[in-house]
C-alpha cells in the first residue's frame, strides 16, 4: 500500500512538474469546465502588471512586471520610447529569460513571475516626458494577448501604477495546509507527540483541557513559521530571486542543494541543528513548565525551532517559492497554513488520543521518500533551464526509471494484490522513462511528449479554395455577419494573428481535422486577422469581450452568437467537434 500511494503521486506529478513553467497546459474545457471558457483567462492588466518603481532619479527608469501564474512575456516584444525630443532612451538592461523553442517563432526568451528592467534615460535638461512601454505576452493555456503599450508621465505628474501584486488565494493556503499534514507523518515530526503528551498535557489526554493546551502549543509553532514566511516574502522581493535564478551560476548550486535535501529525505544522512544550538534549546524545553497555556505556547515556539531543521528540505522549497512572489502577507499566511497542517494531527491526538491517529510503520518512511522524489523533481526542473533539451529529457527519464525500479517494476517474485498494482504503476513509469531516453537520443526535449508527435501535413486554411474569408477591419466583419444572416446561414468566426502561436496550432490541427470539417457544411467560414492590433481592431475585441486570439465563435443563422459554445484559447479537434454538434442540433 505505501508503494502504491507513492507511485500514484508520482504518476500525476512527475510529467506535470516537468513542464510546469515551459509547456502549455491543456485548456480547462477539456477537463469538464464550462463550454464558454472565457473565464479561464485574466484581463491583460491583471495578467501582466507593470509598475514604475523609480522615475529616472539615477538616470534610469526602473520597471517591474508582475505576471500572474501561468502567464509569460516575450523578451523580443519589449519596446521603450519617449515623446520628448530632448530625452533619449538607451538600451534596456534585461535579465536573462527562460528559453523557449517554438516551431513557428524559433528560439525565443520569455519571462515568468517578477521581472525587473532598468531603462537608461538621457535627460540632461530634466524635461518632463512620457515613457511608453510596449510588451506582449501569452498564457500557458494557449491565449495570446495583442501587443500592449503603457505610458508613464515622468517629471510633471505622479507615475502610473499598476496595482497591487498578485495576492494569496485560498487554494494556495489549502495546498500548504495539505503539505503540512504530509510533513507531520514523517519520522522527524511525530516525535513531537511525546513532547505534547508528556510535557504539555502531562499525560492527561482528552477533554477541553487537552484541546486548549494543544491549541496553545500549535498556534505559536505555526506563528513562527508565519514570521519566517513573511520575512522571506519581504526580503525575497528585494533580492528578486525570480530574475537571479535564471543564471547557471545560481541554478546549478540550487539544483545540487535540492538533490542533497532529497538524499536527506531518503535517510542517507540527517539534517539537524548544530549541537551548539540544539543542546541549549533542548535544555530550555526540558525545563519549561508544562500544563499551562503559557508553558504550552513557549514549548510550541521551541518545537518549531527544533523541528524545522528536520524538515528543512521541504521548508526550503516552500521558502524559495514564497520569495519569488515578494508578498509578505501571502508568505506569512502560507507558512502559517503549513504550520497548522503540521499541528492538526497533534490537536487530534490531544483530544482523542492515539485512536484518532494512524499507527506508525514503514508507511511513514514512504511519505518521507515521496518528498525526496519530489525534491529531485525540483532539482531536475532547475537544471532543465541550463541543460540542452535532450539532456534534460534524459534526466526526467532517469528519475522516472529509478522510481519505477524502487516500486519493483522488474521484480518477478509473486506479490500480494496491492503490491501488484504498485508494480504495474511502476511499469508505466518505466515505459515513460524508456520513452524519454529514446526521445532524447532522437533530439526531442518535451517531457510531456518524449517521443514527439506525428506531424500530419495538411493544407493551410488560408489557402485558396478552402472557403475561408480573410478579414481585418470591423466594417468587413460586420458585412460578413450581415451576409450570413441574410442567407440564413450559420457562421464560424476564427480570431487569428501572425504572432499567435496557438492560432497556428488550431489552424492546422483542429479546423482541418476531418471530424471537424464534416460538421462545417453550410457554414460561412470567416477568419479575422488581428495581427496589426490597431485601435479599431482592439475595439472589436472589446465589443465581443475577448482578450485576444485564439478564439472561435459560432453564430446562429439569425446572426446571434451562441455564447455558451465560444472557445477561447487552445482546444482539440474532438472538443470543438462536440461543440459543432451542439450548434448543429439547434437549427
Amino acid at each position: 500500500m505505501p508503494r502504491l500511494l507513492l507511485c500514484l503521486l508520482l504518476l500525476f506529478t512527475l510529467p506535470a512538474s516537468a513542464g510546469l513553467f515551459d509547456a502549455p497546459r491543456p485548456p480547462s474545457a477539456l477537463s469538464g469546465g464550462a463550454l464558454n471558457n472565457s473565464q479561464d483567462f485574466l484581463p491583460v492588466d491583471k495578467a501582466f502588471r507593470l509598475e514604475l518603481s523609480e522615475a529616472a532619479d539615477d538616470g534610469s527608469a526602473h520597471l517591474r512586471f508582475i505576471n500572474a501564474d501561468g502567464y509569460y512575456l516575450y523578451q523580443h516584444r519589449f519596446t521603450f520610447n519617449s515623446d520628448q525630443p530632448g530625452v533619449t532612451i538607451g538600451n534596456p538592461q534585461l535579465p536573462a529569460g527562460t528559453a523557449k523553442t517554438d516551431e513557428f517563432f524559433g528560439d525565443v526568451e520569455v519571462y515568468y513571475g517578477v521581472t525587473d528592467i532598468v531603462v537608461p534615460v538621457d535627460n540632461p535638461q530634466n524635461l518632463p516626458f512620457t515613457l511608453s512601454v510596449g510588451y506582449q505576452g501569452c498564457a500557458d493555456l494557449g491565449l495570446c494577448y495583442p501587443p500592449e503599450t503603457r505610458a508613464f508621465s515622468i517629471g510633471d505628474a505622479p507615475a502610473d501604477a499598476a496595482g497591487e501584486a498578485q495576492a494569496w488565494s485560498w487554494g494556495d493556503l489549502a495546498l500548504f495546509f495539505l503539505a503540512g499534514l504530509g510533513l507531520t507523518f514523517t519520522p522527524c515530526v511525530l516525535p513531537m507527540l511525546p513532547i505534547l503528551s508528556g510535557v504539555v498535557l502531562r499525560g492527561q489526554i482528552g477533554g477541553m483541557r487537552g484541546l486548549s493546551l494543544s491549541v496553545a502549543y500549535v498556534l505559536p509553532m505555526a506563528a513562527c513559521f508565519a514570521l519566517l514566511g513573511a520575512l522571506m516574502g519581504v526580503f525575497g522581493a528585494g533580492l528578486n530571486l525570480q530574475a537571479r535564478l535564471q543564471s547557471p551560476w545560481i541554478l546549478v548550486p540550487f539544483a545540487a542543494f535540492f538533490a542533497a535535501f532529497a538524499l536527506a529525505m531518503f535517510g542517507t544522512f540527517e539534517l539537524r541543528l548544530p549541537r551548539v544550538i540544539s543542546e541549549p534549546l533542548d535544555k530550555l524545553a526540558s525545563n519549561t513548565r508544562g500544563g499551562s497555556l503559557w508553558g504550552a505556547a513557549l514549548l510550541g515556539v521551541l518545537s518549531s525551532l527544533l523541528v524545522s531543521p528536520c524538515v528543512s528540505a521541504p521548508l526550503v522549497a516552500a521558502l524559495l517559492y514564497i520569495s519569488v512572489s515578494g508578498d509578505a502577507l501571502g508568505g506569512g499566511l502560507k507558512l502559517f497554513a503549513l504550520g497548522l497542517g503540521m499541528g492538526t494531527p497533534l490537536v487530534l491526538f490531544a483530544v482523542g488520543g492515539g485512536a484518532l491517529l494512524p499507527r506508525s510503520g514503514t508507511w511513514m518512511v514512504t511519505v518521507r521518500n515521496a518528498f525526496g522524489v519530489l525534491l529531485l523533481t525540483v532539482s531536475v526542473w532547475l537544471l532543465e533551464r541550463v541543460l540542452p533539451g535532450p539532456a534534460a529529457l534524459a534526466l526526467w527519464g532517469l528519475l522516472a526509471a529509478g522510481t519505477a525500479l524502487w516500486l519493483g517494476a522488474l521484480e518477478f517474485i509473486p506479490k500480494p494484490g496491492k503490491q501488484k498494482i504498485a508494480q504495474l504503476a511502476g511499469l508505466a513509469l518505466l515505459v515513460y522513462g524508456l520513452s524519454a531516453w529514446i526521445g532524447a537520443l532522437q533530439g526531442e526535449s518535451d517531457p510531456l511528449r518524449p517521443l514527439g508527435r506525428m506531424e500530419i501535413q495538411t493544407a493551410t486554411l488560408s489557402s485558396p479554395g478552402n472557403g475561408w474569408q480573410m478579414l481585418d477591419t470591423p466594417a468587413a466583419l460586420d458585412a460578413a455577419l450581415l451576409a450570413a444572416k441574410n442567407a440564413d446561414q450559420p457562421l464560424l468566426l476564427d480570431w487569428y494573428a501572425d504572432w499567435c502561436i496557438s492560432c497556428k496550432v488550431i489552424e492546422r490541427e483542429v479546423l482541418e481535422a476531418p471530424k471537424v470539417r464534416e460538421h462545417l457544411t453550410g457554414y460561412q467560414l470567416v477568419r479575422f486577422d488581428i495581427t496589426r492590433s490597431d485601435a479599431s481592431q482592439r475595439a472589436l475585441l472589446d465589443r465581443y469581450q475577448l482578450f485576444g486570439p485564439p478564439a472561435l465563435q459560432l453564430f446562429a443563422p439569425t446572426g446571434e452568437e451562441w455564447q455558451d459554445l465560444r472557445t477561447v484559447g487552445e482546444t482539440d479537434a474532438a472538443s470543438f467537434a462536440a461543440r459543432l454538434r451542439q450548434a448543429n442540433s439547434r437549427f
